[in-house]
């Protein structure tokens, strides 16, 4: 009976949030408008309320009706999580999450820097889609390429030119590269679309970026082969030696042990988002990218030329794509196929943020990078569980379709 108790736990929590959830999403809408009462949000809001507490908030909510605003929908998330982490507490009593916090922490620390990483690669998506109103599908290969180019730059130096450089120089060859590859790009395949020559410009955008996904993936199959490749890390050595709160593979803070190779990767795209976010909003072709994203032909009235735009706008999308594959290179084993799974994952990023915002997409790629790694680290089977790992990003991402479609960032349509 007592090897029962946990199952029944899960089930019946299970069940509860189901029922519950449903119903109040069903129903607290029906009541808002049976109110004459505006019921936008109010969808969301009943889903939460009946997950959280079932009958006992609900028949309130349905009596009262209160103005559903996102304060109140944060409010009850949060109690909804904690509530949640006591039901995980009971059914795995044993799990690293429950009884070790130095273990919680770390894994925040991880996902964090990592989620960095995932937001400067979706930075660049989204801005793309922003200016130019299309989801380019090479993105995730154009993330391959930078990887590639860092890393064969970086054995050119050291074997050829004999004179070894940090991977932080192999980030600035991949964005110029990268960069280099939108810019021609750009004006040869998507330019017709936006000057009226293309009939259906949305089926089109996604076939040629399609065509040229798969061109790249497959040229540099066929020349690098595929066999995983891996830069050399940012700082030397991979022990966590002790120098003092520095170590000569990681960084120590209380019960924060960071690895070095993640730490640099992360604030080297810190430092990235935070030259693109003062490029859109400091400079003059900054505003002229925000003023075309908002109103194209507002912008050529006050003197802006929209395909240039465009082409900038991509050209540093996929510039960004670039860095952040240079970025993980000398993390992770790249192969030419890496960027399918990269893509995947920004294309929930920038839903889940709001398509078209920057700060979407940086709030997003840190909730991504937490859910991965808090999920793969408190799963049951921690094996399973890593092997699980972009589901949990994908959960997260049904969860905002469900009750926030906008994304975190994003506006409804006018």
């Amino acid at each position: 009976m007592d090897n029962m108790e946990p199952a029944q736990i899960l089930l019946g929590t299970i069940l509860w949030l189901l029922v519950w959830g449903i119903l109040g999403g069903i129903r607290t809408p029906n009541v808002y408008r049976h109110k004459n009462l505006n019921p936008d949000g109010t969808r969301g809001l009943g889903i939460l309320a009946g997950m959280l507490g079932g009958p006992i908030l609900l028949l309130p909510l349905w009596y009262f009706t209160p103005v559903a605003n996102s304060k109140m929908s944060a409010g009850i998330s949060i109690l909804l999580l904690i509530g949640l982490y006591k039901v995980f507490a009971l059914y795995d009593p044993n799990n690293l999450c429950v009884t070790s916090f130095n273990y919680v922490m770390n894994q925040t620390a991880n996902g964090l820097q990592i989620g960095f990483i995932y937001a400067l690669m979706a930075v660049g998506l989204t801005l793309i889609y922003g200016i130019q109103g299309v989801i380019s599908f090479a993105h995730g290969q154009h993330y391959m390429i930078g990887g590639f180019i860092s890393f064969f730059f970086l054995k050119w130096m050291t074997e050829t030119v004999g004179v070894p450089v940090n991977p932080l120089f192999g980030i600035l060859v991949a964005g110029a590269g990268t960069a280099l590859l939108g810019l021609l790009f750009e004006p040869l395949f998507l330019r017709p679309m936006h000057q009226g020559q293309i009939e259906r410009p949305g089926e089109y955008a996604i076939l040629v970026t399609f065509g040229l996904a798969f061109l790249l993936e497959n040229t540099t199959l066929s020349i690098v082969g595929p066999f995983p490749q891996k830069a050399a890390g940012y700082l030397p050595g991979t022990g966590m030696v002790s120098l003092g709160p520095w170590m000569l593979g990681g960084f120590e803070l209380g019960p924060l042990r960071l690895v070095a190779d993640r730490l640099v990767a992360a604030t080297a795209s810190v430092v990235l988002i935070g030259a693109l976010l003062f490029f859109l909003n400091r400079t003059w072709v900054g505003r002229a990218l925000r003023a075309v994203s908002m109103d194209k032909q507002a912008a050529s009235v006050a003197g802006v030329n929209p395909l240039r735009m465009n082409t900038l706008a991509f050209a540093i999308g996929t510039m960004l794509a670039g860095m952040s594959g240079a970025a993980l290179v000398p993390i992770f084993s790249w192969v030419p196929w890496i960027g399918a799974e990269a893509a995947g994952r920004s294309f929930v990023i920038i839903v889940l943020g709001g398509l078209g915002s920057v700060p979407g997409a940086l709030f997003g790629g840190l909730i991504i990078g937490l859910v991965e790694a808090m999920g793969t680290a408190c799963f049951p089977d921690p094996t399973r569980g890593l092997a699980y790992k972009t589901a949990f990003g994908l959960v997260i991402f049904a969860l905002m379709l469900l009750f926030r479609p906008t994304g975190l960032f994003g506006r409804k349509e006018s």
